[in-house]
């Protein structure tokens, strides 16, 4: 498996721990007063999300991505839904960098 692939795993992981996080883990903190929740997923977002930037480093530099390219990964990885709605383009890349 290349990185790009693991690049999207990854971001796809991250993505779907950070709504966890945000429509689970939180309001089961704040409305069930189980905080455990918060750290348990807030400790897994968090490997994940190092784990993405580590791995869209890697792949802007394997692909000769821009800078630019790597910036907007990284806001993606900031708002809710934006991995997922990145990678229709990032499977793009994926397919063309392989040819």
């Amino acid at each position: 498996m290349n990185t790009f692939s693991w690049f999207r795993k990854i971001a796809l992981a991250e993505g779907v721990s950070f709504l966890v996080l945000l429509l689970i883990a939180m309001p089961l903190k704040y409305f069930a007063q189980m905080p455990k929740a918060v750290t348990v997923v807030g400790m897994l977002h968090g490997i994940l999300f190092v784990l993405f930037i580590i791995l869209a480093f890697e792949v802007k530099g394997s692909y000769q991505k821009s800078f630019g390219w790597f910036m907007k990964s990284f806001i993606a990885s900031l708002l809710p839904f934006g991995t997922f709605i990145m990678d229709k383009q990032w499977k793009a890349e994926e397919r063309l960098g392989k040819e």
